[in-house]
């Protein structure tokens, strides 16, 4: 069975790779002949831990292949996953290639779309005198992780009415199914339903520890022990209950906002929803203030920023707290260097204020008047920290991950400011 994914996005380059590494010949077509060309060869334009190797892979055991003629790919493929990043030609797409079918084809919609969008498509369909199998399939991604989550996922959501479709789906992704992971089959309003709900309750979550934490400074408690005796309970589970810096990511607030439109239109007030993405947006100035409570002000100030990204393994700096809390130090008046792995040349597309970037994280701090932990890169644990004290003008570390030991630090003399930390 040939497998189609049209879109060559984030989306559509993982869940390609990750089709074809279940055996299955799978052909990802898309209009831009030389992004087809770049795939091809495994140069994707993101960075995404270990994907690059399972594209390489997969072209050469010729089970994935990059195509930009849609007449063909319409004709040889039957299920056809639409996975585009955004929904804007969605419409279009999925009525061209039902035209083009030489029967009624299953067309899984991956792309994140608002509620009612399966149904609407369905009826565009109809109308035109054509036939196909509309299923929603909800993908739950972290950047970083990719992989890991196509893999490993906590559930397969199929939004269909159709027997045969949903069969043929859990067919393909037999390797999970045999595995052990849980199958939901229900309407295609309810499984796009899921998407919003999911990121909006992590919303939630996160921004409940990170109101917590910053009481926790107040009482004199520990956050991190906090959240790790919070987790351990079954009914909150530990997953999303760290204090730091926020959440981000490339569909966290598009979905959030996707949700609250829903229910705007539907004369619904979501007020858990609504406080949770005000905390989550205020948490850039709360830092920036815990900074300036340490230097006395962050004006005319050097702050040094490990991390851009929005969190590790990835380049996506969508929605990332590091380049919000870079953004309103610049605002407030302080010069920003900072330094990424693998995320500058990102940031430099992201953000609109003058920031040096630095190619190291020592750079980032010599002549810092504060060295600021903004992404959790594990390498972060390892620097030499006798090294950047001496590079710094002060030995103040602010960390809003919460990723390195206090206690070391404050023992090598630095002055420690985590998140609800003791």
């Amino acid at each position: 069975m040939q497998i189609g994914v049209y879109g060559a996005g984030y989306l559509g380059t993982v869940i390609s790779a990750c089709l074809a590494d279940f055996g299955t010949p799978v052909s990802c077509c898309h209009p831009d002949r030389t992004r087809m060309v770049e795939m091809a060869q495994g140069n994707i334009p993101f960075f995404e831990k270990n994907l690059k190797e399972i594209i390489r892979r997969n072209v050469r055991a010729g089970r994935l292949a990059y195509s930009t003629d849609i007449e063909s790919f319409a004709r040889r493929t039957q299920v056809i996953f639409l996975a585009e990043d955004k929904p804007d030609h969605l419409n279009d797409i999925a009525l061209r290639i039902a035209k083009l079918a030489p029967k009624s084809p299953i067309l899984i919609i991956v792309t994140p779309v608002p509620v009612g969008t399966a149904n609407a498509l369905e009826k565009n369909i109809q109308d035109a005198g054509l036939q196909a199998n509309i299923v929603s399939q909800p993908m739950f991604f972290t950047d970083g992780c990719a992989v890991e989550d196509f893999n490993w996922p906590d559930r397969l959501i199929l939004g269909s009415s159709s027997n045969e479709a949903v069969q043929m789906l859990k067919q393909i992704f037999h390797p999970l199914v045999m595995r052990g992971v849980p199958v939901i089959v229900t309407n295609q309003a309810t499984a796009e339903l899921v998407r919003e709900a999911a990121t909006a309750f992590v919303a939630t979550k996160i921004s409940f520890i990170n109101e917590v934490a910053s009481l926790c400074e107040r009482v004199n408690a520990d956050a991190v022990n906090l959240a790790l005796a919070l987790g351990l309970d079954k009914k909150i589970a530990p997953r999303c209950l760290q204090p730091g810096a926020g959440m981000g990511g490339v569909f966290a607030e598009s979905d959030m906002d996707s949700l609250v439109h829903l229910a705007q239109s539907h004369g619904v007030s979501l007020k858990v929803l609504n406080a949770a993405r005000d905390v989550n947006q205020t948490l850039a100035e709360r830092l920036v203030e815990k900074i300036a409570q340490a230097l006395s002000s962050v004006e005319n100030k050097e702050v040094g920023i490990l991390g851009l990204a929005f969190k590790p393994n990835t380049n996506s700096v969508a929605g990332s707290a590091s380049v919000r809390l870079a953004e309103t130090l610049v605002s407030r008046g302080a010069r920003v260097r900072a330094y990424d792995p693998v995320a500058i040349p990102e940031a430099k597309t992201r953000l609109n204020v003058p920031v040096r970037y630095c190619d190291s994280a020592y750079a980032a701090a010599e002549g810092s008047d504060a060295l600021v932990v903004g992404t959790g890169w594990p390498e972060f644990r390892a620097l030499d920290f006798d090294r950047i004290k001496h590079l710094l003008k002060k030995p103040l570390i602010v960390d809003t991950k919460n990723l390195l030991d206090s206690a070391r630090l404050r023992a090598l003399g630095f002055e420690y400011v985590g998140i609800g930390r003791i």
